[in-house]
């Protein structure tokens, strides 16, 4: 299989939220954010993504994953913010940008409710993964952050998931910037992720609540950038 990696297109939208959704169903975050399984709508969710989507069309790095003889169909998709050096002052552009996308966020949860989404847990993990990027963000460069990389479960095991981390880390390497990931599962996520480089940073706990399913762990993992031989 011919695998071709390009920037997310409004067209490709729809195909990267179908990875999405079938790659992320039992994802552990998914689990514990939606606690009420009864409750999820897959259509506020889609919802949800095409507003990130079209966000991250504008001013993130987001791609889509191909088979060249077929291109209709989308294989994975992966969802990167550039670095942000911390001595840069944000864009007037990006500023205005998040607040239209809270303010479509808001109108969303008018006309289709939350979902099932639990706000109090959803926040815990904002926190977490806010206190943990304060701490082990200390590139003056700034940090390619991978917030979302997925694969159609049938396709998985094909090469797609490493094309898509590729197009990035390469990229890491020529510029000498770091990378940095999340994620809410160890197995098999954080070896598959220490095969591109990154290495385990920090493990946080996210709890709501007692019992079985009231905690998960924040994985979070961080790449340095490799020399890159003279002339390649």
């Amino acid at each position: 299989m011919s695998i071709q990696v390009s920037l997310m297109k409004e067209e490709d939208i729809d195909g990267a939220i179908d990875t999405i959704q079938q790659a992320f169903a039992e994802d552990p975050y998914n689990q514990w954010v939606f606690p009420d399984r009864k409750k999820v709508s897959l259509v506020r969710n889609r919802v949800s993504l095409t507003l990130r989507c079209r966000w991250g069309i504008q001013h993130g790095l987001f791609y889509v994953a191909r088979d060249t003889s077929n291109p209709t169909k989308i294989l994975g998709c992966a969802m990167w913010l550039s670095p942000a050096p911390p001595s840069q002052p944000q864009t007037w552009s990006l500023y205005l940008s998040f607040w239209w996308l809270w303010a479509s966020q808001i109108k969303m949860n008018l006309c289709y409710g939350r979902g099932g989404l639990s706000t109090r847990r959803y926040w815990i993990w904002k926190d977490r993964q806010a206190e943990a990027q304060r701490e082990l963000w200390t590139s003056d460069e700034g940090y390619y952050f991978c917030n979302i990389v997925t694969v159609l479960p049938e396709e998985q095991g094909k090469g797609v998931g490493r094309a898509l981390m590729e197009e990035v880390i390469d990229r890491a390497d020529k510029e000498h910037v770091w990378c940095y990931l999340e994620s809410s599962r160890r197995e098999p996520n954080v070896a598959i992720y220490e095969k591109f480089g990154f290495k385990l940073a920090k493990e946080m706990d996210c709890k709501d609540g007692e019992g079985e399913n009231s905690a998960i762990k924040l994985f979070c993992m961080l790449r340095e950038p490799r020399a890159i031989a003279e002339g390649s």
